[in-house]
């Protein structure tokens, strides 16, 4: 397996090694030891799985005060990836990083606790499953308006399919309000 950084730290790219031979392929999707020894966390609570049509934007998601690390990969069909630096005094606070994840590249995303998380169906129909560091708390849950021009993150979909709850997200100013009000430090 290859990790590699991005330019927002703790973000990291992993590529599994994949075996191929003329029945098809096997990879190990996810190896505690490895993980860790790459920096990873080594306790995963949750597995999520979420199957989108083509235009659906689902984001930008987050959680505060119980927080959510993220290992997201996708199993069919093609997304576009990003996570929103919401970790108080990082250097990197309010930047995106984005990548296009799919069954074909076999790409995961690992997205530390501290971020918001969102992403776009690019094919017809794609589905991913993601490990999470903390379980699913909705009385802590955030949406962040995935265009805000504060982010200006350059989503490749045009009128996104969305639902009442990510249509109803707030700009990153109100949200840093609702933080506070949590107890966060930003």
């Amino acid at each position: 397996m290859e990790v590699r950084e991005t330019p927002i730290e703790g973000l990291l790219i992993i590529e599994p090694k994949i075996w191929r031979d003329n029945r098809g392929f096997f990879l190990e999707s996810y190896q505690a030891e490895r993980y860790a020894s790459a920096g990873l966390p080594e306790r995963f609570v949750q597995d999520n799985h979420s199957c989108s049509v083509r235009g659906v934007l689902r984001g930008l998601h987050g959680q505060f005060p119980r927080q959510q690390g993220k290992l997201v990969r996708v199993i069919e069909g093609e997304i576009w990836d990003v996570a929103v630096d919401l970790r108080p005094g990082s250097p990197t606070y309010g930047q995106h990083f984005g990548l296009v994840l799919s069954a074909e590249n076999f790409l995961q995303f690992y997205i530390p606790p501290g971020f918001a998380h969102g992403f776009c169906v690019l094919s017809e129909r794609a589905q991913l499953e993601y490990k999470c560091t903390d379980y699913y708390c909705p009385e802590d849950e955030f949406v962040l308006r995935w265009d805000d021009p504060a982010l200006a993150i350059p989503w490749p979909v045009k009128d996104p399919i969305l639902s009442g709850r990510d249509l109803a997200g707030v700009p990153l100013a109100d949200l840093e309000k609702v933080l506070r009000s949590r107890g966060w430090s930003g």
